[in-house]
């Protein structure tokens, strides 16, 4: 007989805490202002056409850019890029134009600001989305890349920051 336990919210957020995932800030600019934000939940859908994923947490209304855009960047964080990661989760209190000025960027295809020194980079244009309980997922069709040269990524695991 199998056994079942509750799975509440903490209890899931401590398992998940467990679960190493490369660090990316997602930007977005056009029409509807320019944004970013540090996240975690992202990876590869397809390589034919080349599309990514990225979960978003829609009870912030500023998110909605991203959408209204129609366009992100993914940008994947190198370990010297500690730093940026904290500042566009919010973490610093750093209002918006502050967070971009800490980095170089560029815009290679939709328009979304790039990261320059970034361990790879892939501009999307939104092709989809898909709304579950507190997040959105965008999905995004690929139509610029850049390869950093790094190969040491920043890591998120169990709620810190780690270099690899």
């Amino acid at each position: 007989m199998l056994k079942k336990n509750e799975v509440g919210p903490q209890t899931y957020r401590d398992a998940m805490a467990r679960f190493a995932g490369a660090v990316h800030v997602i930007t977005t600019d056009g029409a509807a202002g320019r944004r970013g934000a540090t996240v975690i939940a992202a990876c590869s859908v397809s390589d034919a056409p080349p599309t990514v994923l990225v979960c978003l947490n829609r009870e912030n209304a500023k998110n909605e850019a991203f959408v209204q855009n129609g366009n992100f960047a993914l940008n994947t964080l190198a370990s010297d890029q500690q730093a940026l990661a904290e500042a566009f989760s919010g973490q610093t209190g750093l209002p918006a134009e502050e967070r971009f000025a800490l980095a170089e960027w560029d815009r290679i295809a939709t328009g979304a600001p790039t990261l320059l020194g970034g361990l790879a980079v892939f501009d999307c244009q939104i092709i989809d989305t898909k709304d579950h309980a507190t997040h959105r997922v965008l999905f995004g069709k690929v139509t610029g890349i850049r390869i950093g040269d790094t190969l040491h990524p920043l890591i998120y695991f169990n709620r810190d920051y780690r270099i690899s």
